[in-house]
């Protein structure tokens, strides 16, 4: 299993979102990977956060696969460091979120690659911020996705190795009520308090929350007033919604903006700001024949499941394109630092994608 010592390689540099210079340094080893395999690459180069990188394959006709991962983790200098293995397990940043899931579709390009000398019509995009939001990079992602038949997302598999079929949508939004500030003891009847309005929107957006229709909303943060004796002159509510359809992000969305402009406490003005960072990835007819169709040509069943989290599957899947998640090993402690992967789900990862990427390129 010497694609451990590769993932060991690019775990052990630190590759938080904001550190620009270490992500960097795991596109230089990705690159210099993939250029063997004979891929081209376009680097979308960035000054704030690393770069995004297309690796390109030669085209002719078939259908076109993407392979989609990204390269940063959530944990800053000196948080979390180091790769570490024992008999079951790796351990260290990124080791199932999601190096090691780059790893598994690296090494069976490796493969396929070693079988047919040259590979077509499968490109592979890494980007740098899918931590954060993909804020920089989901333009990048939603620009190039109608240009494949199929994307492959490399995120982590289920703990009965399923892949994903559905995950949620997800926006952040902030609403910023402003009132007007007076002294609490001489003049309480002067003032107009906006944590007393934040109040009763709070109560009316909690009520948003559908469980049996798996929609939430989640007011997070709360932040407002001077001090005990001043009546409020402003306050923000830090909201988050997640919502499995379509029809229910619009009932929400519309429920959020009828919520922010009716004014509970008279006097008071709200505005809200925000937007939809990921859209719902839902499961469909499309996907559902695919994983039929990769069950033939693998001659092995493939579980799926529903997650609520986000990825950058979500954005590739609302511009249309069938698309699957959970082709990253197995592992658990995700954004902890106890993340750890397994590794006999390392070896069942790469002969699957191995056996679906061989088969799209001995069938173009």
């Amino acid at each position: 299993m010497d694609y451990l010592k590769d993932l060991e390689s690019i775990v052990n540099i630190n590759s938080y979102t904001k550190n620009k210079i270490g992500v960097d340094l795991v596109v230089q080893k990705m690159t210099s990977w993939l250029e063997s395999l004979g891929f081209t690459l376009f680097t979308y180069k960035k000054e704030n956060i690393g770069n995004h990188i297309l690796f390109s394959s030669s085209k002719k006709s078939g259908k076109k696969i993407l392979l989609l991962g990204h390269n940063d983790t959530v944990f800053p200098p000196n948080s979390f460091e180091g790769f570490s293995q024992d008999e079951k397990w790796v351990y260290g940043p990124g080791a199932c979120d999601m190096k090691g899931g780059n790893i598994v579709a690296l090494q069976s390009l490796r493969n396929i690659h070693k079988k047919n000398s040259e590979i077509y019509n499968i490109d592979f995009l890494l980007v740098s911020d899918e931590e954060t939001g993909s804020d920089d990079s989901k333009e990048i992602t939603a620009l190039l996705a109608p240009n494949y038949d199929y994307c492959f997302v490399f995120e982590a598999a289920g703990a009965n190795m399923e892949v994903v079929t559905q995950r949620k949508g997800v926006g952040t939004f902030t609403i910023i009520i402003e009132g007007v500030a007076s002294h609490a003891g001489n003049h309480y009847d002067k003032g107009i308090d906006a944590n007393l309005e934040a109040s009763y929107k709070l109560q009316e957006l909690v009520k948003l929350t559908n469980l049996e229709l798996q929609t939430t909303v989640n007011v997070g943060k709360i932040n407002g007033g001077i001090g005990a004796n001043t009546i409020s002159p402003k306050c923000e509510l830090l909201l988050e919604i997640r919502y499995t359809t379509n029809d229910e992000k619009i009932r929400v969305l519309n429920a959020l903006n009828k919520i922010t402009n009716t004014s509970y406490v008279s006097g008071t003005i709200s505005t809200f700001t925000g937007s939809i960072q990921r859209d719902v990835m839902q499961e469909n007819t499309n996907q559902l024949e695919f994983i039929t169709q990769l069950e033939t040509i693998t001659n092995s069943k493939i579980l799926t499941e529903k997650r609520g989290g986000v990825s950058d599957a979500n954005i590739v899947a609302s511009c249309g394109v069938t698309t699957l998640d959970g082709f990253g090993p197995f592992g658990d402690g995700d954004h902890t630092i106890k993340e750890r992967a397994l590794k006999s789900s390392f070896e069942s990862r790469i002969e699957l994608m191995t056996k679906i990427l061989n088969h799209f390129q001995t069938n173009l």
